[in-house]
């Protein structure tokens, strides 16, 4: 049996919620934050109520909340991606020009976004994978890869078909060059550092070798 057999038997992947709050640990209180579209959008549900986090959405919000009741949707209040959103108290919306130039200056200090691709050097590949149905620009990504002072990737560790998103070089178009800082993905924890793809965490049930025969690149064993 194959270490990628054994490993898909005996390893505990995270859910979409676990991994969420997972990277919602490391959000340090005080923080301006960005939230991606997609899956990292579930991080803000998880941010403890009583701390002072300021969430981002480059459509011209800052101060959201976490996700709104069923029933209790203002039209007027969505994110970039389009989803409803809370507004806290002293929160704010204003011209799109104006949340590009908060990215642009540097007044961002986390961003979390997917990914379809990360590579050992921290190059970024979450906006086309050549599919004909795919978006046609890579969008405001681009920006928040370069201007936020920390990107953060959460994602599934493999693709649909078992092929892993970490990987030595990116085969997708690239969103941003060496800007990615951590990933979170179902299964490991991983920072990228000047001495390789070192491996803080991993889920109950997972060895290191098995890990790294799920894994394109090398990885370094720090926990």
């Amino acid at each position: 049996m194959s270490d990628k057999s054994i490993a898909n038997e005996s390893m505990i992947k995270l859910t979409r919620e676990q991994l969420a709050a997972r990277v919602a640990l490391d959000i340090p209180e005080g923080a301006y934050v960005n939230l991606g579209i997609g899956l990292p959008t579930l991080v803000g549900n998880y941010l403890p109520g009583e701390g002072d986090y300021f969430l981002h959405s480059e459509n011209g919000l800052l101060g959201m909340g976490p996700a709104p009741a069923s029933g209790e949707e203002d039209p007027e209040l969505i994110n970039a991606g389009k989803q409803y959103v809370t507004l806290l108290p002293g929160g704010c919306y204003f011209h799109h020009g104006d949340s590009f130039a908060m990215i642009r200056g540097g007044h961002i200090d986390i961003c979390v976004l997917g990914a379809f691709q990360v590579a050992a050097n921290g190059d970024l590949a979450n906006w086309h994978t050549g599919d004909p149905d795919a978006i046609p620009a890579v969008g405001g990504a681009m920006d928040l890869a370069v201007g936020a002072k920390q990107i953060f990737v959460m994602m599934e560790h493999l693709t649909r078909s078992g092929e892993s998103k970490i990987v030595p070089q990116c085969s997708y178009p690239l969103t941003g060059i060496g800007c990615v800082k951590r990933i979170y993905t179902d299964l490991a924890v991983i920072d990228i550092t000047e001495t390789g793809l070192r491996v803080r965490e991993m889920v109950a049930g997972l060895s290191f070798e098995q890990l790294q025969a799920l894994t394109a690149a090398d990885l370094v064993d720090a926990t």
